[in-house]
């Protein structure tokens, strides 16, 4: 693989069965036509979130709601993006797992990728005070570090990525 379509929908990995994204696809593709996405594998595959949101439920509570939305969303689980495509009526469904490394000169080079503002890791640290904030950091310099100087790091991050073909 990796799939290509020449219609190309962008969404949310979390919203693509509650907002019916395979059969919108469905629908707008001619007979024939192949539907593609790829989705970050939240659940297994992506070890940078992993790390992070781990140690900040270890620190937060409150952490948990948003990590466990990520990593227990059907969309994340191995086989659940490939049936929103069979549900949706897609045929020739395949799927497998794409893995990319994400490359880190150092901690701080790691941690501004949370710090944008963006998605649940985004929002998550925007509601957070200060001091809470401060608090995970360290933990998770630690997480990064493990028992090595600061540096260079690079991390695993998988993605499911499926196709199938409009009937």
């Amino acid at each position: 693989m990796p799939p290509t379509a020449p219609h190309v929908r962008r969404t949310r990995s979390t919203t693509w069965k509650q907002n019916g994204n395979a059969a919108v696809c469905r629908r707008v593709t001619r007979p024939g036509g192949t539907v593609a996405a790829v989705v970050w594998d939240s659940r297994g595959g992506l070890v940078f979130q992993r790390m992070m949101w781990d140690t900040a439920v270890a620190i937060d509570p409150n952490a948990r709601a948003a990590r466990d939305s990520l990593f227990a969303n059907p969309v994340a689980i191995p086989g659940g993006l490939a049936g929103f495509f069979r549900d949706a009526g897609l045929e020739n469904v395949e799927a497998q797992s794409v893995t990319i490394r994400m490359d880190y000169d150092n901690f701080e080079d790691y941690w501004q990728s949370f710090q944008g503002g963006q998605g649940p890791v985004g929002v998550y640290f925007t509601n957070l005070t200060p001091e809470l904030s401060a608090r995970i950091k360290e933990a998770v310099r630690n997480a990064y570090c493990s028992g090595s100087p600061d540096g260079p790091r690079s991390l695993a991050a998988s993605a499911w990525a499926v196709r199938g073909k409009a009937p």
